[in-house]
């Protein structure tokens, strides 16, 4: 299940990539000011999320189930930050920048791999401590 698990967070993850190249060179950070986007959320959702992916890896390799459970929290905190997000973004005219939209493909497939990242790194982490002693994510 951690190879699932590390494909859908791969997705998710050169999905979100794109979405933040996208904002920057719209004038994301210029307009950061006036837009329903502060760049400490913007900046710290894939901050959180990368930390939790090397914590994630980190239990892959050692089998360390602390470490598949700090993975899920700082997984839970970066949904968190991605939901606000995406809950701006729902606002009213909110998903145009600057005359151009939001790519809303690219913003459904980055939600459904989150999801899909959450609830395998939820699964993988409690099968993890099923047994004694835990058998690693």
């Amino acid at each position: 299940m951690g190879l699932v698990t590390a494909v859908a967070w791969t997705i998710a993850a050169l999905v979100g990539v794109y979405l933040l190249y996208y904002w920057l060179s719209g004038d994301g950070l210029r307009r950061a000011k006036v837009t329903r986007f502060p760049v400490a959320l913007v900046f710290a959702h894939p901050t959180v999320a990368v930390s939790a992916l090397v914590c994630w890896v980190g239990g892959l390799v050692t089998g360390n189930r602390a470490l598949a459970w700090a993975s899920f929290g700082g997984l839970a905190v970066a949904a968190l930050l991605g939901f606000v997000m995406f809950t701006r973004w729902l606002g009213a005219g909110r998903h145009k920048m600057g005359g151009r939209r939001f790519p809303v493909l690219a913003v459904t497939l980055h939600g459904l791999a989150g999801v899909a990242t959450f609830a395998l790194v939820l699964l993988t982490a409690s099968v993890a401590g099923a047994g004694p002693g835990g058998s690693g994510p």
